[in-house]
């Protein structure tokens, strides 16, 4: 899947074209690499978003094949790391 349909489906970015200009802009890397719209996303991939002021680093558990309702686009990914400001608010180490 690409990673701009990936960050719209995962309701990370509201819309895919605001996904593909934050991909053109540098602030999407997969793995530690910057991602142009069209790179390809696997399960286990981790990406890194630059929004406004925050940063939110999530792992990917599932592609789904279509759009899926927003009450479970939450259950394709997991926030690794979110920062803000320079606060971090990542989620607490289980």
């Amino acid at each position: 899947m690409r990673v701009d349909k990936f960050l719209q489906v995962s309701r990370l970015v509201k819309r895919r074209a605001s996904a593909k200009e934050v991909c053109d802009a540098g602030r999407v890397s997969i793995n530690g690499r910057p991602a142009k719209p069209g790179s390809e996303v696997k399960v286990g991939d981790t990406i890194s978003l630059t929004w406004g002021h925050r940063t939110t680093e999530v792992e990917v558990l599932a592609l789904p094949e279509r759009s899926i309702p927003a009450a479970q686009a939450r259950t394709i990914y997991q926030v690794l790391r979110e920062t803000q400001h320079g606060t971090d608010m990542s989620p607490p180490q289980q």
